[in-house]
């Protein structure tokens, strides 16, 4: 008797269990969850890296349709593509669709980030950091960025016959991160900071297995570095700001650190400063340097585009003394070469796609979005939407003529660079037109490049 009893309570959970999943799954989307924990990840990961995740997609939706469930680094997702589905997404409030990123991106970006907020912490962060983002803020930037350039041109340009421009992208965008964000000069911390940033993306789209030798817990590691590094500045910040002379303006931790409530206390948590910082670094260093090395690329195979881009940077270039900096009217003027950008992030996304999470079970095209599920969409796939963009395929910067003004972080260190690049060197490519994602585009061979200068800096 107490033999059947027990395996009676022992299969009582199973039962619930087991009736609870036929519930959830009636009326759920298309697709397999695959196996667990791996899911679909692995699959998609090897696509991107042989730069066949469109058609992977693709695939998925004539098979399914727009609307079908699948698993992506540890958690059951919904995939969702199409004008209506762009929507749905960005306009539900909180109360339905949060901001949630895979564990993999939490963990290593840290939970306090923007990402991860909604409602008023959201508001509060987003205010903080726009405090020193705004474009009133980055004009005094402007002659710091260009040093910055002029500086790296110098030293990794000037005399060469051939260089690699990915890397050496790369190394530019995180010396202005390191001296506008950090207020932080060359030398070691500065290249820790570099070497465990790019650690860091590497994990950010992997399967949240903390093992050792995989990508996950290599960027684990380099996140736990990052942190206490960023922290240390913090503190070193925070005990001297009156030596420093230290102003809102002068970097973004010391902005963070003196941006105060009514009763003068500090408006973000040390936590959500570091989590932040991480963000903006991460964001600011990558996304930058894969823009400008698909500019180059693209001009390189554009002789239309690259002559109408030269022409609007010699009128500037024109206008100024040697040796004389660009100013905030400058930037202002590179309206094609801004747009050309603009039409490079619609061709190569420097991020694939991104993540959200259903607060609770939400009814969309028929289907049930259960509570706590990842809602993911794919940029490159709204980029190359026909109702969207006539002709996706053709690379046609004025498409975005009458779009708004340039963010202006990234357009600043952008359209600087390009400036140089277009008015002291011509470029022809040495490689093919190839590229895969790890997660973030890489041209092949980081897009070497046989250089002639045509004036001094």
């Amino acid at each position: 008797m107490n033999t059947l009893l027990t395996i009676f309570l022992f299969l009582i959970p199973i039962f619930l269990l087991l009736t609870k999943r036929r519930r959830s799954s009636k009326g759920l989307p298309p697709g397999s969850l695959g196996i667990p924990i791996i899911g679909q990840s692995l699959s998609l990961l090897r696509a991107m890296r042989a730069n066949t995740a469109d058609k992977w997609l693709e695939n998925r939706i004539r098979k399914y349709g727009p609307i079908s469930k699948l698993s992506l680094f540890g958690k059951p997702a919904v995939f969702l593509q199409g004008r209506a589905a762009n929507k749905f997404i960005f306009t539900s409030d909180d109360s339905t669709i949060a901001s949630k990123q895979t564990k993999s991106i939490q963990m290593i970006l840290g939970d306090r980030n923007l990402l991860e907020l909604n409602g008023e912490d959201h508001k509060r962060v987003r205010g903080a950091l726009m405090l020193f983002l705004k474009p009133e803020s980055l004009k005094q930037y402007v002659g710091k960025m260009e040093l910055e350039i002029k500086k790296h041109i110098e030293m990794h340009w000037q005399g060469k016959q051939q260089v690699t421009v990915l890397p050496l992208m790369k190394t530019l965008t995180f010396n202005i991160i390191s001296s506008v964000l950090f207020g932080l000069e060359r030398g070691t911390r500065r290249d820790k900071l570099v070497e465990g940033s790019q650690q860091m993306i590497e994990g950010m789209w992997s399967v949240p297995v903390n093992l050792p030798f995989t990508r996950y817990n290599r960027s684990l590691k380099a996140s736990r570095m990052v942190q206490n590094m960023v922290n240390q500045l913090i503190q070193e910040k925070r005990a001297k700001p009156e030596q420093k002379g230290a102003s809102p303006d002068q970097d973004l931790i010391t902005s963070l650190l003196s941006t105060r409530k009514e009763d003068n206390k500090e408006i973000m948590t040390e936590k959500e400063i570091i989590h932040n910082v991480m963000l903006v670094m991460i964001a600011g260093h990558d996304t930058s340097a894969v823009l400008i090395t698909f500019i180059m690329q693209f001009l390189a195979n554009k002789p239309d585009i690259y002559a109408a881009v030269l022409q609007e940077q010699e009128e500037i270039a024109k206008s100024k003394a040697f040796g004389e900096f660009l100013t905030w009217e400058d930037l202002a003027k590179m309206k094609f070469t801004w747009r050309v950008a603009m039409e490079t992030l619609r061709v190569v996304p420097p991020v694939f796609g991104g993540f959200k999470k259903a607060v609770k079970d939400i009814e969309y095209g028929g289907y049930t979005i259960p509570k706590g599920w990842q809602i993911f969409w794919a940029t490159k796939m709204t980029h190359m939407d026909n109702s969207i963009y006539p002709e996706p395929s053709k690379f046609d910067p004025n498409r975005f003529e009458n779009q708004a003004a340039a963010p202006p972080f990234p357009s600043i260190e952008t359209l600087i660079t390009m400036h140089y690049l277009v008015t002291r060197f011509k470029w022809k490519l040495l490689a093919g037109n190839s590229f895969r994602r790890d997660p973030m585009p890489v041209p092949d061979q980081g897009l070497p490049v046989q250089i002639t200068q045509k004036k001094p800096l």
